[in-house]
């Protein structure tokens, strides 16, 4: 009798078609929270800015300059967002996900590489219970991200009142050096999407990043100290 490959195309897309599972409803309650977020700063993103503007004034520098701006309110809604996740998530529970999901995907790629068809079997046989992990790290990511979004949006809204009231931007272009030459920040890239909101997008993508590791590192550290504490 002929055992058919189990890590041929074929059988990892029939066993991926059965372990499909319906979207969980905490995902779509937090994808339906992110949306009603964005519809309201939407609407009201003048009124917002302009009251987030008592606070905000400080790092405006009175508008002479504006990346330094949008770097230091990158870093508040960065640093702003992250604790908020580290302190309503376990850091530990997510490290401990993230490296048995590693460890698997190891074994599932040394199984293919030496055609151990066993082995294979007996993975793809806990293949669901790792899909129904990963997707419950997932879903209370998901329902977190509305809190995490209710300090992120309306920062957006605070630079889109920087952007056009403090820097002039009713009357006088408002130009900045990059490397390359100067820039409109009011100009659209691709036809919708100002450039402004690129720019700050792109300052606070790697500040971000390090930041994240930064704090959710100390986050874990702490975390860790409070198990070990509670063990001994």
């Amino acid at each position: 009798m002929i055992m058919a490959n189990p890590g041929s195309p074929e059988q990892m897309r029939q066993q991926q078609q059965q372990n499909m599972q319906p979207m969980p409803k905490g995902t779509m309650i937090g994808m339906l929270g992110v949306l009603v977020i964005m519809m309201v700063v939407m609407m009201w993103r003048v009124q917002i800015g302009e009251a987030l503007n008592y606070v905000f004034k400080y790092i405006d520098f009175g508008g002479q300059y504006p990346v330094l701006t949008l770097m230091v309110a990158g870093i508040i809604m960065i640093t702003l967002s992250t604790v908020v996740r580290g302190f309503l998530s376990d850091p530990v529970a997510q490290a401990k996900t993230q490296h048995i999901q590693s460890e698997y995907n190891a074994e599932m790629r040394t199984a293919r590489t030496e055609n151990n068809l066993y082995k294979l079997k007996k993975l793809q046989e806990m293949q669901p219970q790792m899909m129904a992990a990963s997707m419950e790290q997932s879903t209370k990511m998901m329902k977190l991200m509305p809190l995490t979004m209710v300090f992120v949006i309306p920062i957006y809204a605070w630079i889109f009142y920087f952007v056009t009231f403090t820097m002039h931007g009713d009357t006088t272009p408002l130009i900045i050096s990059m490397p390359w030459g100067t820039a409109n920040l009011m100009d659209n890239v691709m036809g919708f999407m100002p450039l402004w909101i690129v720019i700050y997008t792109l300052i606070s993508l790697p500040i971000g990043q390090l930041e994240n590791k930064l704090i959710n590192h100390i986050l874990f550290k702490k975390r860790l100290k409070a198990l070990n504490a509670g063990e001994a």
